[in-house]
């Protein structure tokens, strides 16, 4: 199964991809669309639109996984979160790919056993999980996040099952840490 993992931001996108198969997650693809801060808000949502578009053709999900605004200051700042959100389920839901949603707190919870873990804490895990040596955007390691939450917490029967904390991964993953 391949999972599609979505970070909305309204300047910055995060997507990852990753191919499970059985317990093992790996890396197919990832990155951040940079959105121009000077376009109209509707120019940017197109540009969601079209570049996730693109991911999709590249990489053919089976599945979809968004992370949700739950929370913010400015109410007109989480209108546009929303209208991102709505934007890239558009893409999948178009693909007839099915979608999930996720808060904040499920990700943090699923990927590194603390649902208030900071964004540095999920990076560490996701880069031991999927193997990744170069650095990536807090975005991309966020949508990353995203999919593997997904992939720990689907019900069709996956043998992937997720970690209650950061010692049971390592007990569980012994040959993928490096002290």
């Amino acid at each position: 199964m391949i999972v599609l993992g979505i970070d909305p931001g309204s300047l910055h996108t995060g997507y990852g991809v990753i191919e499970v198969d059985g317990g093992q997650e790996t890396l197919v693809a990832y990155g951040v669309l940079h959105l121009d801060a000077h376009r109209s808000h509707q120019w940017r949502l197109k540009q969601v639109y079209d570049r996730l578009t693109e991911v999709v053709a590249q990489t053919t999900p089976d599945e979809c996984a968004v992370e949700m605004p739950v929370y913010g200051r400015n109410p007109q700042s989480m209108l546009k979160l929303g209208r991102v959100q709505a934007a890239a389920m558009l893409v999948a839901l178009n693909h007839q790919i099915p979608v999930t949603q996720y808060t904040p707190k499920e990700v943090k919870k699923s990927v590194t056993g603390n649902g208030n873990a900071a964004k540095e804490q999920v990076w560490f895990m996701v880069k031991a999980i999927l193997h990744i040596e170069e650095d990536v955007s807090l975005d991309t390691s966020d949508a990353l996040a995203v999919a593997l939450c997904h992939a720990h917490r689907r019900t069709d029967g996956g043998t992937a099952t997720p970690h209650k904390n950061w010692a049971a991964f390592v007990q569980a993953n012994p040959g993928r840490i490096e002290g």
